[in-house]
């Protein structure tokens, strides 16, 4: 029996690939390695991005989220990180590290790349947050 792929059927999926893949070609140019993207984790969560930024003296796993929000009485793209979804973010994390050991040495990050629109230049937060207890 053949599966067939996932298919973006709603529109609200199929803005969230179009502002990953803004964010993916963004990371790339900025010099990060794509590791890996939409990565599903089943009754726990899903990573947008997850990339490698080279440094001089060592690596930085660095897990994504993406967001896209206009500015409303509600909040923006980076409000909408709330503390329960870091923390649903934190511990998908934590199982890409359980079932990939070969990331388990490096050192870790989160970050948000917040979108207004398709135009407008991303704000990207480099360490948005942090996960206490690793």
């Amino acid at each position: 029996m053949t599966r067939k792929p996932l298919t973006l059927s709603s529109p609200k999926q199929r803005q969230g690939s179009q502002f990953e893949a803004l964010a993916l070609d963004f990371l790339l140019d900025q010099g990060l390695t794509l590791i890996a993207q939409n990565w599903l984790c089943p009754k726990v969560g899903e990573l947008d991005l997850v990339m490698i930024a080279s440094g001089k003296v060592w690596d930085t796993l660095v897990f994504i989220e993406v967001r896209q929000r206009k500015p409303t009485g509600f909040g923006d793209a980076v409000t909408s990180v709330t503390l329960s979804k870091q923390r649903k973010i934190i511990k998908t994390a934590k199982r890409f590290l359980q079932q990939h050991p070969q990331y388990q040495g490096c050192d870790c990050r989160f970050d948000v790349m917040a979108y207004v629109d398709e135009q407008s230049t991303p704000e990207w937060l480099m360490g948005a947050f942090i996960a206490n207890a690793w």
